[in-house]
């Protein structure tokens, strides 16, 4: 056989010391990932973020600061990372479902192949670590958050893969002593920093430990190469916010979701402390009231998140704990590192997203995932060990297969009209397990027929609710806003009625969280928007009307409701303006720009409270031509009212178009 007939033939049957099942299996996970991920994508999910992936089409200056327009006026609130993956397939292939959302639905199929190769390589027997690799990509790919994020265009799913690229290579400087691995991790965790900011460093505190504890090198190497690596992380988080900062502010556009028009504001406010301390508009009411529900101990595990995130981790804490007591001291299993970096993960995370007071969605929870997947393959392959081994430690796996079959149980009993029947299969196998387990044990006689009734059994347990939950986000449009997964026929949370909240509370009559934007399905607002002829490329649909969310903002600051008739009389009459028109908030701007691929001001960003616009701002885009129509209808919310009294003072109203002005008269 020659050198080309064997590379594919590894590919596909592994090497020779792999298991023959391994790599074949790891294949078919892979496959029910991308159909998971990829399956019936259609609309334009999170049209905040699609009318930047479309503005960065038509402009190389709207693409590198990732701006919702392409005259450049106001960036999105993100770092532009994941919009550039997903703006240059659209570059490439032409906006459209499938050039955004494909590349997001390939993000997620590598994180799960990655997490197999990470889980694989921290074991040293060969059959042990493909078991627990293949676990670990099993429970990774039908985590139900995982699931409806990865066909969203939010930047968590490039963010996930980013930090299991990370870990890869942590885990690899620990086990090979080569800093360039660390270094390669560092810098994976900086290109997270330009996906979502701060959530990336998340994953430092368990990984930055792990290598001083673990790596095979004095104490004085390990403390250089963390700082070698600290520096790394430095320039690669740094390196597009540093630019960004000393770009003239007269020739970029406004920092979005910013207070002073600097990228740093944002790190350290809005998409920062803000979020963990509800501090200014990162967060919402008290408590962290948002679409997650209250914050507490109790957060990830309430009626809005537990059929989330939370299946597995009643396993993980008992495989933690197990590992703690009994297998990171002895050496065996996989390596220290694993347990500190998946463990850490898991435990960071768990601690910032119960807690955090300010906005908190659902499909954050992701970033928990290869955690959870990893700590589940790792666990079943060392209590199994155990179990086998070990009079004294043989409760271990009982007890987790117990605990994970009952939390199913009690989150499928939440909502006993959905499919009534699983909740109690899902019980009785974890009868039957756990008693097998038991009495095998007590018999000591463990058998290969025991040992196949209680997988199987252990399987129904603890995989049968998440791989409910995570087929639903299949069977509807993706809801770009605040994609979930489960019974919820809204995809919402608990937004299914108006003025409804998580974890049953009420919103005041009227108002949603800022930076809640109902889009495209009628959700929260009751009415929504009517839809045309392209849901791939936006084209001919309505704009919001009123009643939508210019109704929840009291009036929606200057911009009230666009409709189809006024989009129309825009377009006809745009001239040789930069943009059609200037309104209060992104959510009308992103959806005029989808139904018309022109540029659109959001003068208040994505909450229609930012400081963006100004009255010498907007007398200067209209005596340079570059403005002509501007909406107005009220107050943006921020307590400013001299543009939307400029406007109304020296633009004139335009008959037939309620709220529009012309300022070019």
């Amino acid at each position: 056989m020659t050198a080309t007939e064997v590379r594919p033939a590894r590919l596909f049957q592994g090497t020779e010391e792999d298991p023959r099942w391994s790599r074949p299996a790891l294949w078919a996970v892979l496959v029910v990932a991308f159909v998971l991920y990829a399956w019936a994508l259609s609309g334009d999910a999170n049209e905040y973020y699609a009318a930047a992936v479309v503005s960065g089409t038509q402009s190389w200056k709207a693409f590198f600061f990732g701006a919702l327009d392409a005259g450049s006026f106001i960036t999105v609130d993100k770092p532009p990372l994941a919009l550039w993956v997903m703006g240059l397939s659209a570059r490439i292939f032409g906006y459209s479902t499938w050039s955004m959302l494909l590349p997001q639905a390939l993000a997620g199929v590598a994180a799960v192949g990655l997490v197999f190769s990470a889980v694989r390589r921290a074991f040293v027997q060969v059959r042990y670590a493909h078991v627990a690799a293949l676990v670990a990509a099993v429970v990774m790919t039908l985590t139900p958050i995982t699931v409806a994020i990865n066909r969203d265009n939010n930047p968590d799913t490039v963010l996930v893969l980013l930090l299991v690229l990370a870990a890869w290579f942590g885990l690899e400087s620990v086990r090979t002593g080569r800093m360039r691995s660390l270094l390669w991790c560092a810098f994976f965790i900086g290109l997270g920093f330009n996906a979502k900011m701060l959530q990336a460093y998340l994953v430092v505190p368990a990984f930055a430990p792990a290598y001083l504890v673990c790596a095979r090198q004095s104490f004085v190497k390990r403390v250089s190469h963390l700082l070698a690596a600290g520096a790394v992380l430095v320039v690669s988080s740094a390196w597009w916010m540093v630019i960004v900062d000393l770009w003239p502010a007269s020739s970029r556009p406004y920092i979005g979701g910013s207070t002073d028009n600097s990228v740093w504001d944002l790190v350290i406010g809005y998409n920062g402390l803000g979020r963990i301390f509800g501090e200014g508009r990162g967060g919402f009411g008290g408590g962290g009231a948002g679409f997650g529900g209250e914050a507490g101990a109790g957060r990830l595990f309430n009626d809005t998140m537990a059929g989330q995130i939370s299946w597995l981790l009643p396993f993980c804490v008992v495989a933690l704990v197990f590992a703690l007591i009994r297998r990171l001291p002895s050496g065996e299993g996989p390596s220290g590192a694993a347990w500190l970096v998946w463990g850490g993960w898991l435990v960071v995370h768990y601690v910032v997203f119960s807690f955090s007071s300010g906005t908190f969605h659902p499909y954050y929870t992701t970033a928990m995932a290869p955690a959870v997947a990893a700590l589940c393959g790792m666990g079943v392959v060392v209590m199994w060990q155990a179990y086998r081994r070990s009079r004294a430690w043989a409760w271990a796996l009982p007890l987790a297969v117990a605990a994970t079959g009952i939390w199913s149980f009690v989150v499928l009993r939440r909502t006993p009209e959905w499919v009534p029947w699983l909740a109690w299969v899902v019980l009785g196998a974890t009868l039957v397990a756990v008693v097998v387990l038991v009495l095998a044990r007590v018999r000591a006689q463990v058998t290969v027929k025991v040992a196949a009734i209680a997988l199987a059994a252990t399987l129904v347990a603890g995989l049968a609710g998440p791989a409910a939950f995570a087929v639903t986000p299949l069977q509807s449009q993706v809801n770009g806003t605040n994609p979930t997964a489960g019974p919820s026929a809204d995809r919402m949370g608990g937004f299914g009625r108006p003025g409804g909240m998580p974890g049953g509370g009420q919103f005041p009559a009227g108002q949603l969280p800022p930076g809640q934007l109902p889009t495209g399905q009628g959700q929260a607002t009751g009415q929504g928007q009517a839809t045309g002829q392209d849901q791939a490329t936006g084209q001919g649909r309505s704009g919001v009307e009123r009643g939508g969310w210019a109704g929840f903002m009291g009036g929606g600051g200057p911009g009230g409701g666009v409709g189809d008739a006024m989009v129309k009389y825009l377009v006809s009459n745009q001239g040789t303006a930069t943009w059609l028109v200037a309104v209060s908030s992104a959510q009308e701007a992103s959806q005029i720009i989808l139904s018309t691929h022109k540029p659109v001001i959001a003068m208040g960003g994505f909450t229609g409270s930012d400081p963006a616009m100004t009255v010498d701002r907007l007398k200067e885009l209209v005596s340079s031509g570059q403005l002509r129509y501007v909406m107005s209808g009220g107050d943006r919310g921020r307590g400013d009212t001299e543009v939307t009294t400029w406007v109304q003072e020296n633009c004139t109203a335009v008959d037939g178009q309620d709220g529009l002005y012309d300022c070019a008269t």
